[in-house]
C-alpha cells in the first residue's frame, strides 16, 4: 500500500486578522505551516488560528505555533480556535503557561 502524503490547507479569515487551516501539520506540511504563522506575526492585533479542521499536528508544527506566538508584539494573543488534542498536549508539555497563547474549544 502506497504512503499518503500529509495535506494542509492554509486560507486567511475573512472577519479578523488570521487563517484557516485544515488538514495535517507534520513535516511535509510544515514549511507552509511556518510561512502563514510568520506573515500573521508582523501585523497588528491578535492573530487568529481557526485550526477546527486540523486533524494532526506533530511536535515541530506546535513548535512553530509558540515561536510564532512568542515573536508577538506585547499585549498580543494568538488566538487557537478549536486545535486538535495532539497541538494542546504539546503545548501544555512543552510551552506551559505561554501567555501568548489563548485556547478556545
Amino acid at each position: 500500500m502506497p504512503h499518503r502524503l500529509a495535506e494542509l490547507a492554509i486560507c486567511p479569515l475573512t472577519d479578523r486578522p488570521g487563517v484557516h487551516a485544515a488538514g495535517e501539520i507534520t513535516l511535509t506540511t510544515r514549511t507552509a505551516w511556518e510561512r502563514a504563522l510568520e506573515s500573521l506575526v508582523g501585523g497588528g492585533g491578535d492573530v487568529h488560528l481557526d485550526m477546527s479542521a486540523v486533524t494532526f499536528v506533530d511536535v515541530a508544527g506546535a513548535s512553530a505555533v509558540a515561536v510564532a506566538a512568542q515573536q508577538l508584539g506585547s499585549g498580543r494573543r494568538m488566538v487557537l480556535e478549536g486545535p486538535p488534542p495532539t497541538l494542546r498536549r504539546a503545548l501544555e508539555m512543552f510551552w506551559p503557561g505561554l501567555a501568548a497563547i489563548e485556547v478556545k474549544a
